[in-house]
C-alpha cells in the first residue's frame, strides 16, 4: 500500500490521519499460455482484492481467460468493456472520442477503488507497456497513485518461440511494425531493416502481404496465429492462401546476420 498524507485537507479536525490508498498494478500476462506468467505476476494477482481486465462487450476477454486458474476465491472482478473495437476505423474522430471517454471513465473507476484503500491489478495480454491499453490508464493515474508495472513475455516472443524461429543474429536490427501503416511505408521500412515483426494484421493482412512481397521478403516470412494458445497455427506466409487474420496473429521475418 502507498500512504498519502492528507492532513492539509483536514485542517481544523482533531482526528486528521494519513489516508491509506491502494496501489495500481499493471500486470503482463504473456502471450496466452497461462504457464508463461511470471512468479511475480501470479503473486500480485492472487494478492490483489480487485482484478480489472479489458474486454469487448459480450465477451469474457482473453486476459480474463488467461488468469482463470490464478484468481483467488472471492476476488472482486472489474471488467472494462470497450465501447468500440474494430467497428470504426481507429483514425475516425468518433473512435478517438469514444475511446478517450472510455479510458477516462475506467481510470476514475479504478481511482475509486484505490482511494478506498484497495489495490487494483489490471491484467494485460503480453507486456503492459507494449501497444497495451494499460498505458492509457497509466498516464491518467501515475501522478495520483502509486503504480507498479510487472513486465510480461511479449506476444512476438511467444510467437517466435512457438515457430522455433531465431529472429535476430549478431548485430541484426529488428523493426516492429503495425500493419495499420500505409503499404508504401511498410515496404520502405521492411527494406531498411534486417528482421521484422508485423503486428495488427486483421483487415490489414492483404496490404501487409503486398508490402512484404514488394520488399522481396515473402520467402523469409512466417505467419503465426494464436501463438502459445489453443488453436495455434504456424506456417510460411507463402503457404497462407487466404487474407483472413484474427487479432492474435502476426508475421515474423527473421534476420540473417552474422553467426558463428
Amino acid at each position: 500500500m502507498n500512504i498519502i498524507d492528507t492532513t492539509a485537507d483536514l485542517v481544523g479536525r482533531d482526528d486528521a490521519q494519513p489516508v491509506e490508498v491502494g496501489t495500481f498494478h499493471g500486470i503482463g500476462l504473456g502471450p496466452g499460455d497461462p504457464e508463461l506468467l511470471t512468479v511475480k505476476a501470479v503473486r500480485l494477482i492472487q494478492a490483489s482484492p480487485v482484478v480489472a481486465y479489458f474486454a469487448k462487450k459480450g465477451r469474457r476477454g482473453n486476459a480474463r481467460t488467461i488468469v482463470d486458474r490464478w484468481l483467488a476465491p472471492g476476488v472482486c472482478e472489474m471488467p472494462l468493456l470497450y465501447p468500440v473495437t474494430t467497428e470504426i476505423h481507429f483514425a475516425d474522430e468518433g473512435y478517438v472520442s469514444a475511446l478517450a471517454g472510455f479510458y477516462e471513465e475506467a481510470a476514475e473507476a479504478i481511482a475509486l477503488e484505490l482511494s478506498a484503500g484497495r489495490d487494483v491489478a489490471l491484467v494485460c495480454e503480453g507486456d503492459p507497456m507494449f501497444y497495451g491499453s494499460f498505458m492509457h490508464l497509466f498516464v491518467r493515474l501515475k501522478d495520483r497513485f502509486k503504480v507498479s508495472v510487472t513486465a510480461g513475455v511479449t506476444g512476438m516472443a511467444g510467437c517466435w518461440a512457438a515457430a522455433g524461429l531465431p529472429i535476430t543474429w549478431g548485430d541484426d536490427v529488428m523493426t516492429v511494425l503495425p500493419g495499420t501503416l500505409p503499404e508504401d511505408a511498410l515496404t520502405a521500412r521492411l527494406k531498411g531493416t534486417d528482421a521484422a515483426v508485423i503486428m495488427k494484421l486483421g483487415t490489414n493482412f492483404a496490404k501487409v502481404r503486398a508490402a512484404i512481397e514488394a520488399a522481396g521478403l515473402t520467402g523469409r516470412a512466417v505467419y503465426v496465429e494464436r501463438g502459445t494458445m489453443e488453436g495455434e497455427a504456424v506456417m510460411p506466409l507463402a503457404d497462407k492462401t487466404d487474407d483472413k487474420a484474427p487479432y492474435f496473429s502476426l508475421i515474423l521475418i527473421p534476420g540473417e546476420g552474422r553467426r558463428p
